[in-house]
């Protein structure tokens, strides 16, 4: 008989690393994975070494090879050797690496996999002095066993209050008429500005430095609504912002202030299509990423009339080459990347990657940790494929979620034959938050930060295991994953007790999801899908894959799960390719077909 058991999610192994059901620190393995009871009577040896602490004979060596501010060396001094080499070029810094345990960079030294293959194993953690870590092979540290932290909340108050600047130096024209001061006009009546009192300001991305920006902007007399779906409504409530869907956000704004991440969903965002449905005469700040919008894009808004004015810090290539339209554009202000450019904040972040770093070496967990510390071989051999959906089904529950609802509570369902002992969820439940996570965030979701980040953006993550009969052979039968208190912008998503659901299961080797809601289906989870609710009635099948076939787009999987024959139905369709905003409108236009979403994994 199956039994259940749930258990809640905790940061225990973050706060107590001595406890017996986490990760096992100690002066020689500070950062092992202990291996379930099952496995360790086959392993042997173990695979355990992840950041070994620095010798125990000597201080360690920190390279700084960027400008640091003084309170983080004076920390780094206290604990470690600390040498100071700047504008290294890459083959200075393979010569270097190999005498050091951690290195710190800012954003101009680009950290290689040659950097790494130098080190010769000795390089224990890179920290970021800041919150970007394009410039550091994420890969290459992970399989070097190398820790890769950031320093990704000093800044918050100081891209605020850029953002504040720009916003009121934008309404006010005071770039442009402090320039034609300076060349010698006088012209009042050409820079009359607009008032911000009473203005609707659409905050996109309500995180640490959109929150601070609402704050401020309420206190300039704004109405301010924002978008982002895991805001929790009650924290936007209490400063007086009103959570709404990204469009009804572009609808309404007479202001628009941009706090997202670069990532694949936020690419771009603002385009040609995201600007038509914006009030005309709309001002636009940007003090997030350059690539979030289409500079082209924008440049054809202005010109037409529908932005009035944009105030920009970043740009999709920074500097911008010379000539570049957007920057020189009369009615845009441009600064250089300024957000973080106060003194306290390069102070902060200075004292921040320093306590990262020192916590690193000497085999503590970083909360702050970008990359997944290695685990047993055995262990990611047998639980690669779970993994896997484990991530994917995270992806396909948050794109079902509607825009505007806030998602907190995620219960998470293990169906296996094994005993808790010898299936240990920790690297499971740290991949469903990646996936549930890491599309709508700049954050790099892993085994050691899972938890923290759960909890940092009030997402409570609550896991339950259903005991099987069987043979114990294969770690897990199912995983599912339920979205509870949200609106789905595809109803069919919803299980009749109310939470938006998935189910998978590893097939051959393959994830597959096997149930949306309450109904059944089988698709393999590679490429991307698409899910539609139709009527049960000849010809489905074929008529759909025609309209994707015409577009040559390939159907690597198609399941049909129904009620009951011509009655309600769910087909899933596997493509490998992403169709066009065309196909897609002709396949929600079939007469049959009472609702669709395309879902990218």
């Amino acid at each position: 008989m199956a039994m259940s058991a749930s258990q809640t999610l905790r940061t225990s192994f973050l706060r107590n690393p001595t406890s017996s059901s986490s990760l096992s620190l100690s002066s020689k393995n500070p950062l092992a994975f202990s291996l379930p009871s099952r496995l360790r009577r086959l392993a042997a040896p173990r695979l355990v070494v992840v950041l070994s602490a620095a010798r125990l004979d000597a201080k360690p060596t920190v390279l700084v090879a960027e400008k640091l501010g003084e309170a983080g060396l004076d920390l780094l001094k206290e604990f470690a050797n600390v040498d100071c080499s700047y504008n290294l070029s890459p083959e200075e810094l393979c010569t270097k690496i190999s005498l050091c345990d951690a290195l710190i960079v800012r954003s101009g030294t680009k950290v290689s996999r040659e950097v790494f293959e130098s080190s010769g194993g000795r390089l224990k953690v890179v920290g970021r002095a800041g919150v970007g870590i394009d410039n550091v092979d994420l890969g290459a540290a992970t399989e070097f066993g190398c820790l890769v932290v950031n320093a990704p909340t000093a800044n918050t108050v100081a891209a605020a209050e850029h953002g504040i600047a720009l916003l009121t130096a934008m309404a006010r024209n005071v770039a442009q008429a402090d320039a034609s001061v300076k060349a010698g006009k006088w012209l009042r009546n050409k820079y009359v500005g607009v008032s911000l009192v009473g203005k609707t300001l659409a905050v996109m991305g309500f995180g640490k430095v959109g929150s601070e920006v609402a704050r401020r902007a309420k206190g300039l007399g704004m109405h301010v609504i924002a978008h982002d779906p895991y805001a929790p409504a009650d924290r936007a409530r209490a400063i007086g912002v009103e959570l709404v869907s990204f469009d009804e956000a572009l609808a309404t704004a007479d202001f628009i202030t941009l706090h997202m991440p670069l990532t694949a969903a936020t690419n771009k965002v603002l385009n040609d299509e995201t600007f038509a449905k914006m009030k005309k005469g709309v001002r636009i700040v940007n003090v997030a990423r350059g690539g979030v919008i289409d500079e082209d894009a924008l440049v054809r808004a202005l010109d037409s009339g529908i932005v009035a004015q944009a105030a920009l810090d970043v740009f999709t290539v920074e500097p911008p080459p010379q000539g570049n339209k957007l920057v020189l554009h009369e009615r845009v202000t441009a600064t250089p990347h300024l957000g973080a450019s106060t003194m306290e904040a390069q102070e902060g972040v200075a004292i921040e990657i320093a306590e990262a770093v020192v916590g690193a070496l000497k085999g503590e967990l970083a909360a702050t940790a970008v990359n997944a510390p290695m685990v047993p071989a055995e262990v990611l051999a047998e639980l690669k494929p779970y993994v896997e959906l484990a991530e994917k089904l995270g992806r396909l529950a948050v794109q079902l979620v509607a825009g505007g609802s806030g998602v907190k509570n995620v219960k998470v369902s293990y169906a296996s034959a094994r005993a808790p002992d010898d299936l240990d969820t920790r690297l499971l439940r740290a991949m469903i938050t990646k996936g549930l996570i890491e599309p709508i965030s700049s954050v790099f979701v892993n085994l050691v930060n899972a938890d923290f980040t759960a909890k940092q953006r009030g997402l409570r993550i609550t896991e339950e295991r259903t005991i099987l009969d069987g043979s114990p052979e294969n770690p897990l039968d199912s995983i599912q994953v339920q979205i509870a208190n949200v609106e789905s912008k595809f109803a069919s998503a919803i299980s009749d007790s109310g939470e938006i659901k998935v189910e998978g299961r590893v097939k051959d080797g393959v994830p597959h999801l096997t149930r949306v809601g309450s109904f059944e289906v089988d698709v393999s989870l590679e490429g991307s899908i698409i899910l539609c609710r139709q009527v049960d009635q000849p010809g489905m099948i074929g008529l759909v894959g025609s309209i994707l076939g015409e577009e040559n787009v390939n159907v690597s999987f198609m399941s049909v799960g129904r009620i009951a024959p011509r009655k309600q139905a769910v087909m899933a369709i596997g493509v490998d390719d992403t169709p066009s905003k065309q196909s897609l409108k002709r396949i929600g236009d079939v007469p049959a077909i009472e609702e669709f979403v395309f879902l990218k994994l």
